[in-house]
């Protein structure tokens, strides 16, 4: 079941530009999707009209059923945030600026909160004034509020944007536990390609406001079988390949269709006059995938 539908969204700026061009998807729940594009592609026009900041010209977004555009508050009592920059109050403690954020909607729970900061791992510091955290310390504190009051999903924009090597990874495994051990449904929207391949589920890819991929990170694939052929003789192979229904990129990286065996295809390569010197599986990256969609006219 979908937990957030988006629905046939298009803006266009002011100045005339047209920051999404009729996008659609869908983000199932207890899932991870990971949101891509380049700079300026219209993620995070995509986030700003989920979180109902951002009004589209055509189309919704639907969470849990209820229309952002028609019921936000209804709506976005569903989700919880990261977005754009963390701004805290630099004055007041971790534990203080939670509860000046939680006091807007009329919502605290003591015992909720120590849960959560614990889950953060920010209990030493959450009586510290926000002044003397660290980048990594300040998006734990955003994820914190978040998770405040208990959402069922969360939309994360960059959220590991600035972060050294080792925040990352804390901050990854953090996310992968919110979904394994508490079912959170989560879309979150990154420029780091390895990051959203170890943690995400599907991926969705935009392209100059254009939807131009939906479907599983590749590492998550099941029914693709993908082969590297090494040959001199690439020609020759593309065409015993096209005889055959078989796939082959200018890398040679071979797609066997599911009618035949890999080992029936590399036969008929032989068979065919090819001088096979390697062939060995092959699995396909996400950083493949992406630049080769972002590549294409």
């Amino acid at each position: 079941m979908a937990l957030l539908e988006v629905k046939h969204l298009t803006k266009r700026w002011p100045t005339g530009r047209l920051a999404l061009d009729d996008v659609s998807f869908e983000v199932k729940e207890g899932e991870i999707l990971g949101l891509l594009g380049h700079n300026g592609a219209g993620k995070s026009t995509i986030m700003g009209i989920t979180l109902g900041m951002v009004r589209p010209d055509q189309g919704e977004v639907r969470i849990g059923g209820r229309s952002v555009q028609k019921d936000r508050s209804t709506a976005l009592r569903q989700i919880g945030a990261i977005y754009e920059a963390a701004h805290f109050y630099d004055y007041l403690s971790g534990w203080q600026n939670l509860r000046v954020f939680c006091s807007l909607s009329g919502w605290w729970d003591e015992v909720e909160v120590k849960r959560v900061v614990q889950m953060v791992n920010l209990t030493r510091a959450i009586q510290q004034k926000t002044a003397t955290y660290s980048h990594g310390m300040r998006q734990r504190l955003a994820l914190a509020q978040a998770l405040l009051p208990q959402p069922k999903m969360l939309l994360l924009d960059e959220p590991t944007d600035g972060l050294d090597p080792e925040g990352i990874r804390e901050f990854r495994e953090l996310i992968l536990h919110l979904r394994k051990h508490h079912g959170l449904t989560i879309m979150l929207n990154s420029h780091l390609l390895g990051e959203v391949e170890q943690m995400c589920d599907r991926c969705v890819i935009i392209k100059d406001g254009k939807k131009v991929f939906e479907g599983p990170v590749p590492s998550q694939e099941k029914t693709r079988r993908m082969f590297q052929l090494e040959t001199n003789d690439m020609g020759l192979a593309r065409e015993v390949m096209e005889r055959t229904g078989a796939k082959m990129d200018k890398h040679g990286i071979v797609e066997v269709p599911l009618s035949m065996e890999p080992h029936e295809l590399v036969a008929a390569l032989v068979q065919g006059g090819v001088q096979v010197q390697s062939w060995q599986p092959h699995r396909r990256t996400l950083e493949e995938l992406y630049m080769g969609l972002s590549s294409k006219s």
